[in-house]
């Protein structure tokens, strides 16, 4: 009986110390999964793989809550620069449209999609996404893992389109004639966009940073664009601003095209559209 029960000591020992491991274990893993924030940690999910590979993460792009425009410009403008040598888009137009559409880092857009450039879904956005109230209710954003895929983003939707196209042909320390551009592409709504970018450039020397790009000798190449005119059928309920969205062309732009007097549209009706093609 005395070895029966020393037996049985032993098996409830074993048992016990393995349910305590397996307890601790458990919490230690609940602990890290809360204190880890996962947007440090670039994944695959929105790896770029192109011509132009994303910088090393140092940790540095990650900085929340960010506390003035100063940081904000500290933390992006490396980043920003980068971008500008691989698209040619300048680095003070990235930073002050990061200032403007983010509210420097802060706004709940941000903190919920890691999204500096208000870039919303748009047909054949594959990636993840989040609603957020902006001109309309409800609208659908784009979300990235981690903010340096906002501005690799932000490169690729301005030089993939065939409305921002013009804007390419722009020097690129021509922050101004950019910052109209925009507008004129219709990138936003707001009358008063160009002359919020020029502002912030001009208040906080952003252009000094294009100078830095132009004085290491580097020398902006953009992809040569080319593209597809094909013939467009109007539907019922379709307008020019309609099927400027879909082709991402102006209504300027397909007026031309067409040779088109007014905005009137039939049923029936063809129209040259274009879109881009990316050479690489």
């Amino acid at each position: 009986m005395r070895k029966i029960g020393i037996l049985l000591f032993m098996v409830f020992f074993v048992i016990s110390c393995g349910t305590k491991k397996r307890t601790t274990y458990a919490k230690n893993k609940e602990e890290t999964s809360k204190t880890t924030p996962t947007a440090q940690t670039p994944s695959t999910e929105n790896k770029d793989d192109g011509l132009y590979p994303m910088p090393a993460d140092t940790g540095k792009f990650v900085k929340f809550p960010i506390s003035s425009v100063e940081e904000y410009i500290e933390t992006f403008a490396e980043i920003a620069q980068f971008e500008m040598k691989a698209y040619g888009i300048p680095a003070s137009i990235t930073l002050a449209q990061g200032i403007l559409e983010s509210g420097f880092g802060r706004s709940e857009l941000v903190r919920k999609t890691n999204n500096h450039f208000g870039i919303k879904c748009h047909k054949g956005w594959k990636g993840k996404y989040a609603y957020h109230d902006d001109d309309e209710k409800g609208e659908c954003f784009r979300k990235y893992n981690h903010p340096m895929y906002s501005f690799r983003d932000h490169s690729e939707f301005l030089s993939s389109r065939a409305r921002y196209a013009f804007l390419f042909d722009y020097r690129r320390d021509d922050y101004k004639r950019w910052a109209k551009g925009l507008k004129q592409a219709g990138y936003a709504t707001d009358k008063r966009y160009p002359q919020k970018l020029i502002s912030f450039i001009e208040q906080y020397r952003l252009h000094k940073y294009d100078k830095e790009v132009f004085k290491e000798g580097y020398v902006v190449e953009t992809t040569p664009k080319t593209y597809d005119y094909q013939t467009y059928i109007v539907k019922k309920g379709d307008t020019l601003y309609s099927i400027s969205r879909r082709y991402f062309v102006s209504v300027d732009e397909l007026m031309r095209m067409n040779k088109m007097k007014n905005s009137g549209l039939s049923i029936g009706q063809e129209l040259i559209v274009k879109s881009a093609k990316i050479n690489k």
